[in-house]
């Protein structure tokens, strides 16, 4: 398990940060804070959980149930919404300090955050703790700059070209040269795909052709602001997209698992690892780049785990896309496979998470009766079935699942027995 195993820690669930988007983004942010449930998988004995939102109970049993923690040896602190404002900000207009100060007093321990960004390290150093995982919160802080750059896209850009990635065409330039751009690329390309420099999961990305820009004005999205940066990029003909999760440690890089996105439009909807056998071929290449990737992280203070994202063509060409310098949608669901397998023995699980969307509305209770009933709910002694991994969904429909396997084959089979206990539409 990549996470720490000594001493008690506060996890931060950061979900609002300026790492991944600009925080005028507040409603894509609010979305993503939705998932903030699913860190309860983090949790040990004697760890607090500081989130967005609320962990309804019947949740939290079911996670207690399955990792072996008790209840009552964990917390959960939940704040507020404030508006887009950093998780930090809106523990102190809630007036929750003291009770999360009263837990980092007890743990002494590390801040966990999900996006290790300016205000997560202010905040650990007015609680008295660390940041995982640096040895000093001044460690946490001189990496703030490159942990920055490298979630941007053209600051990704420049760094894969210096370290010897294959990227698409294109070119970084300011918003009012993002037309001119585009027309020029579109010269030698038959598609093109913009993107603001502060971006994730496919927001604010735009793919135009020749025919889209024909006597048009390019009317991009707000995202950046009307001084942002902008990448421009021929669209690669893509089969797959995949990543691969890095870690960087005082020991070094290593690479601790690769997998396939499922995407729509370029936004990230579900994740299968490890890869399949229709681009295994890339994985060797892909660990390469982020091997090179975790060093330049390292000589530039950089501790933690971190993604890179690449897209596969459709002549099983890889094409290196982005970095993500923080934990990712796939880095506690890939903690929790780990966790949940450890007592039956599965030495390399096969896991995809995904959303499935149900007819009818149902809770949390019905859900598990359903996985009960098809004997799909994840077995302990098997290392293997399905996980809801975040919560019950605001309306009933929207399930967030995880579906563990001993081999790869076996997913699709889980998964479609899934499909019909929950009658997935």
């Amino acid at each position: 398990m990549n996470e720490p195993d000594a001493g008690p820690q506060v996890v931060f669930a950061n979900f609002l940060s300026d790492l991944a988007v600009d925080l005028a983004e507040g409603q894509v942010l609010a979305q993503w804070a939705q998932q903030a449930p699913r860190e309860a998988w983090l949790l040990r004995d004697g760890d607090a959980l500081v989130m967005p939102g609320s962990l309804s109970e019947e949740f939290r049993r079911y996670v207690t149930d399955l990792t072996g923690v008790p209840r009552e040896r964990t917390a959960v602190v939940e704040v507020p919404p404030a508006g887009a404002v950093p998780l930090a900000q809106a523990v102190r207009t809630a007036g929750l300090m003291e009770r999360v100060a009263a837990h980092a007093r007890r743990s002494g321990g590390a801040l966990l955050p999900t996006a290790a960004d300016a205000s997560a390290v202010g905040f650990a150093r007015e609680l008295g703790l660390t940041v995982h995982p640096y040895a000093t919160v001044d460690e946490a802080a001189a990496a703030l700059p490159v942990t920055m750059l490298l979630n941007t896209k053209a600051g990704f850009r420049r760094a894969a070209e210096l370290l010897g990635m294959r990227l698409p065409g294109g070119q970084v330039c300011g918003r009012s040269e993002v037309d001119g751009v585009v027309r020029d690329l579109l010269a030698r390309y038959e598609e093109v795909v913009v993107k603001p420099d502060r971006s994730a999961g496919g927001h604010g990305m735009r793919f135009l052709s020749r025919k889209d820009m024909a006597g048009a004005d390019l009317a991009l999205a707000t995202v950046g602001g009307p001084q942002g940066t902008w990448v421009v990029e021929q669209r690669v003909a893509v089969a797959e997209s995949v990543s691969i999760q890095m870690e960087n440690t005082a020991s070094g890089t290593r690479a601790l698992f690769s997998g396939l996105m499922r995407t729509e439009e370029g936004s990230f909807t579900g994740y299968v690892s490890p890869l399949p056998m229709s681009c295994a071929h890339v994985a060797e290449e892909l660990e390469e780049w982020g091997l090179r990737l975790g060093r330049h992280l390292a000589a530039h203070g950089f501790l933690g785990p971190f993604g890179l994202d690449a897209l596969v063509d459709t002549d099983g060409v890889p094409y290196a896309s982005e970095s993500n310098v923080r934990r990712t949608a796939t880095t506690t669901p890939h903690a929790m496979v780990t966790r949940l397998t450890a007592p039956s023995g599965t030495a390399h699980p096969a896991w995809t998470v995904a959303k499935g969307h149900t007819g009818t509305a149902f809770g949390l209770a019905e859900a598990l009766e359903r996985l009960r009933a098809h004997r799909l709910a994840f077995d302990p002694a098997r290392g293997e079935g399905v996980v809801l991994y975040a919560d019950v969904p605001p309306d009933g429909r929207a399930w967030r699942y995880a579906v563990i396997a001993a081999h790869a084959d076996g997913l699709g089979e889980w998964e479609g027995g899934l499909a019909e206990a929950f009658g997935l539409v």
